[in-house]
């Protein structure tokens, strides 16, 4: 769905909500699904159903739940809700419902910089890294000689906790270094980023009572997008492992600001760091890891069913690495799963569309999960 204007999108988003998102109604109990209705779902995506989207334009990604199930936390450039097309983070209700401002979306980031990777406190503040304090100007993003697809590593990231609302911003893990990605453990006591303090891009742990820091990963390569097992005893993250001649040039491009996710794979430890495992062992890039509320089994993003194309479908697999599922169909891009804490929901980002028409526009979605 292509976007539009504000004023208009304001008179028409009710009516795109029901239309788009294929069930207006509750999901009812199984007797009483009609998968007729459910027409963001594609075939073979028995895991979930009743699918709704919630944003409808630009780029909505990284959509996380709050510890009470109600609210998500996303970042977006999409300009019906960001006029500056420069990431910033917004809250919306869960279920797509207008919020007690009447708007749908509330923006919770200063506005300028650049933000990512917003999450929620169990009391319900936030943390989000952003650029802001470094310049309010949008940092360009970084490119390489040869054009190949890479993600910047602003130095200027510093990660911020504010209150529920977006105010009263405080740094809370600065330094000169990229720091991003963070986390919270379900129980509430830590704080999962990665950081290039060391040298490499590496994963800490950072303690929320004592502001303690621990480093957990130290081998070459990226390290990054950790998040914690339902019972805080875990932690899965996807790495890059690369050797010889690709770790000179991933170590190059590292001093440029930028890293080449084209081979990534799956990783679990435990939440000291120690016990490290290697969870996949596929071509491409495979990331966007998130503990299924089970905590035996992992869901994540990958493109190795498509040679490294541009089809990211969402898996399952067993922590020991067996169990390999696929749990979408739509041939297109999705990625970044988060089960809400009760189990019920999963949140995923992806650029289907109800018309089936090709399309780069990443929007939120939410759906039952099917056990």
């Amino acid at each position: 769905m292509s976007s539009v204007k504000p004023s208009a999108y304001a008179l028409l988003l009710p009516l795109v909500l029901i239309a788009a998102s294929g069930c207006a109604a509750d999901a009812g109990s199984i007797d009483d699904y009609n998968p007729e209705l459910d027409s963001l779902r594609f075939d073979g995506e028995h895991h979930i159903r009743n699918i709704r989207q919630l944003t409808f334009g630009g780029n909505n990604a990284e959509a996380y739940f709050s510890f009470d199930n109600t609210q998500l936390i996303f970042q977006s450039d999409w300009d019906a809700i960001n006029p500056r097309s420069c990431d910033q983070q917004f809250v919306m209700n869960a279920d797509g419902s207008l919020r007690e401002s009447g708007e749908r979306y509330e923006r919770v980031s200063p506005g300028t910089g650049r933000t990512t990777c917003g999450y929620f406190l169990p009391d319900g503040r936030i943390v989000y890294s952003s650029t802001h304090a470094a310049s309010p100007e949008c940092p360009a993003r970084r490119t390489t000689p040869s054009g190949a697809y890479v993600w910047s590593i602003y130095e200027t990231f510093d990660i911020y906790v504010a209150d529920a609302d977006g105010s009263n911003p405080e740094p809370l893990i600065q330094s000169e270094f990229y720091e991003a990605e963070a986390t919270v453990s379900p129980d509430g006591r830590f704080i999962l980023f990665t950081s290039t303090r060391s040298g490499d891009l590496d994963i800490w742990r950072y303690e929320i009572e004592t502001g303690d820091l621990l480093q957990l990963t130290d081998e070459p390569g990226y390290d990054g997008g950790a998040f914690f097992s339902p019972d805080s005893r875990k932690i899965v993250w996807r790495a890059a492992r690369p050797e010889g001649e690709e770790l000179t040039q991933y170590q190059q491009l590292l001093k440029q600001g930028v890293v080449e996710p084209s081979e990534l794979d799956i990783y679990v430890m435990d939440a000291d760091g120690s016990n490290k495992q290697r969870v996949t062992d596929l071509p491409g890039a495979n990331w966007a890891p998130f503990f299924h509320p089970d905590g035996e089994r992992i869901l994540f993003s990958s493109n190795h069913h498509d040679g490294g194309g541009r089809d990211f479908a969402i898996f399952m697999i067993n922590i020991d690495g067996t169990g390999l599922t696929q749990i979408t169909h739509s041939n297109t891009f999705d990625s970044f799963p988060m089960f809400s804490f009760d189990g019920s929901k999963l949140v995923f980002s992806s650029n289907r569309r109800v018309d089936r028409v090709p399309s780069r526009e990443t929007n939120v979605f939410v759906a039952d999960w099917v056990e």
